[in-house]
């Protein structure tokens, strides 16, 4: 059987990723099949904030972690036949032999999953709306924050492939969006394109000064990708009993030491906030409600979706490096 070719992780990481922290090994062959396991070959390799969040899995020598969207070219799995489009916890690799029977097992969520026919939508799509960023969107803005008509939703992160769905989630469920970004291309993006009412670069702004101005009767909704100081900010402007949505924590994740409780803002006692955390796996019984929802949304064109897309597979850890920095608008990917 044909070889393979893997990123693996070269050195400790350190504040962020650089492409000297990753090597390219070649595998000259593949072991055979065995029942219940496919031979993929990558068409899409997804880059997500979270794979720098989970250290525990960057070992030296280890391929790095990473979702990937493919194609079936061989299997010993009827469930999983030939031809289909499958989208895995592969790593970094363009081509991979995987478990998708009893024996397959993943830390972070199932190792591989046939995404539904899109219906004539670009098939990345089951790597961003239509896939984890869509279902993190989708049930951790309604599931957990319960927005009502007329709320103002503040999004942070809200020009990446999971904010930009969640403040376009809230505005169709009737609220006021507010996105907090890293640059002004992107509060255009929010303000002209998507419709978010209003939109500020957190970096240049005074956020409090600014969402006490668009919000004077207060925030009822955060959803929340970055954390830190941003966050203390959002918290200080929210109205008594306040919903607080925790996807991620983006402005922790370049510390390569462990991370620590930080000291809760002082508001979330004050206002008697509710601030939750969650993980998109928990829904899983319920991503065909997503998937159909936000495929009609997208019909109907009250979804909008961007990708930044960087061609050839060594020029992975470069894009990876890039996403973190907030260079990406919508969903990061790289095309193998």
């Amino acid at each position: 059987m044909a070889g393979a070719r893997k990123l693996v992780i070269a050195r400790p990481f350190g504040a962020e990723p650089l492409p000297e922290d990753f090597c390219l090994q070649e595998e000259q062959e593949l072991p055979p099949l065995r029942d219940g396991q496919i031979l993929v070959e990558a068409l899409y390799i997804s880059l997500d904030p979270f794979e720098w969040a989970f250290k525990h899995l960057h070992k030296v020598g280890a391929t790095m972690i990473g979702s990937q969207l493919a194609r079936i070219v061989e299997s010993r799995s009827a469930a999983f036949p030939a031809g289909r489009l499958v989208v895995g916890c592969f790593g970094w690799r363009d081509r991979t032999v995987a478990d998708v029977g009893p024996r397959a097992h993943h830390p972070l969520w199932p190792p591989a999953l046939l995404p539904r026919d899109l219906g004539g939508l670009p098939p990345s799509l089951a790597l961003g709306a239509l896939g984890m960023p869509g279902y993190a969107a989708y049930f951790g803005l309604l599931d957990v924050c319960d927005p009502q008509p007329g709320d103002v939703v503040v999004v942070s992160g809200a020009g990446g492939a999971v904010g930009s769905l969640a403040g376009q989630i809230a505005r169709i469920h009737g609220c006021t969006a507010v996105g907090l970004v890293r640059s002004d291309e992107k509060v255009r993006w929010l303000t002209e394109e998507l419709g978010f009412e209003h939109a500020f670069n957190y970096q240049t702004s005074d956020v409090g000064a600014a969402l006490r101005r668009v919000a004077p009767g207060g925030v009822d909704v955060y959803y929340d990708t970055v954390g830190g100081d941003l966050s203390s900010a959002v918290a200080d402007c929210m109205r008594q009993r306040g919903r607080i949505a925790v996807c991620g924590c983006v402005s922790t994740y370049r510390d390569p030491r462990p991370p620590k409780m930080l000291l809760i803002p002082p508001a979330v006692v004050r206002k008697r906030l509710r601030m939750d955390g969650f993980m998109f796996t928990q829904w899983r019984d319920r991503w065909p409600e997503a998937d159909e929802r936000m495929a009609l949304w997208i019909r109907q064109g009250r979804l909008k979706w961007r990708e930044t897309i960087t061609d050839g597979f060594l020029n992975t850890p470069r894009a990876f490096a890039a996403m973190l920095r907030g260079d990406a608008i919508g969903k990061a990917l790289v095309k193998v």
